[in-house]
């Protein structure tokens, strides 16, 4: 995101001599007016840096947004603050850079009048109208390289390595990063798994005398008159629904239903982090560059 940051902050202060308010910590900050006022200064030295300067939050809805009453939880619309907050700090237009939750909302405050330009970020590369999203090669590069660290082991030592990796309901990851790095069988949201059919995939590969199968599995992965596996819920969050734990769901399966000896890596969240690759840092510059462009089109 930072590239993004930095390419909005040059081509609006260079070019069109704008001031450049940041949020901090997403939609909290619209909503409590945490506010940093971006400086060209600002920009510079950032856009190898993975995550964000102004920092973000998943959990800060302004329309759903976390209260405590009486001791009790509840939730309510904070919306019209936010827009005072918008207000108060002079914002003409408002860059919303996220995914499909953050986007959401970003739509929600366009029909109470906020002009509004989305940039499309995530890892899933699963939002509409879009061929990809900033964010996704990174994350398939991290998975890639982890794939390919996890086919010596399993060569080595003669296993079969289940490897699940995020992309929420879409198999993006899964399925390039599989490809990628060698994967033998692929499971993804996309198409509900017969783990049988996993099963003898890895026995014809032992009955030729593969000793080892790597299985790259999508978190959001489900079999066949099933449903997926949810980690927990956290129901204040934008997304509440946590996904994980296919994994370990297919590795027992196969080793039981096999005999082989089967070991599971869940990559987690080393797929969100670390400095973002060439070709993500220059689809954010070009997003950013352009949205700035959009606010003058009005």
């Amino acid at each position: 995101m930072n590239a993004v940051i930095r390419a909005v902050v040059k081509n609006a202060i260079f070019h069109y001599q704008l001031e450049v308010v940041g949020f901090l910590e997403g939609y909290l900050g619209m909503i409590r007016n945490m506010t940093r006022r971006l400086e060209a200064t600002d920009a510079s030295g950032i856009l190898h840096q993975g995550g964000t300067i102004l920092g973000t939050s998943n959990r800060d809805n302004p329309f759903r947004f976390p209260v405590t009453v009486g001791g009790k939880k509840t939730f309510r619309d904070v919306s019209d603050q936010a827009i005072r907050n918008l207000k108060r700090n002079k914002v003409d237009a408002l860059i919303a850079v996220g995914g499909d939750g953050s986007l959401t909302i970003a739509y929600q405050l366009y029909r109470k009048g906020i002009p509004i330009v989305g940039i499309p970020k995530t890892i899933d590369n699963d939002l509409w109208g879009t061929d990809v999203t900033f964010g996704f090669n990174t994350a398939l590069h991290t998975a890639m390289e982890a794939i390919d660290k996890i086919q010596t082991t399993a060569a080595s030592h003669h296993r079969v390595m289940v490897v699940e990796v995020m992309g929420r309901y879409a198999g993006w990851i899964a399925l390039e990063a599989g490809i990628a790095g060698g994967g033998d069988v692929i499971l993804i949201p996309e198409i509900p798994y017969d783990i049988e059919k996993v099963c003898e995939v890895v026995r014809e590969r032992y009955r030729y005398g593969k000793r080892s199968s790597i299985v790259v599995v999508a978190e959001g992965a489900r079999p066949q008159k099933g449903e997926v596996v949810v980690q927990k819920m956290v129901e204040d969050s934008t997304d509440p629904v946590r996904l994980g734990g296919v994994g370990y769901k297919v590795g027992n399966e196969i080793e039981k239903r096999t005999g082989l000896e089967t070991r599971v890596t869940v990559l987690g969240h080393i797929q969100r982090g670390g400095s973002p690759i060439a070709y993500d840092r220059i689809l954010a510059t070009r997003y950013g560059a352009e949205a700035v462009e959009l606010v003058m089109r009005g």
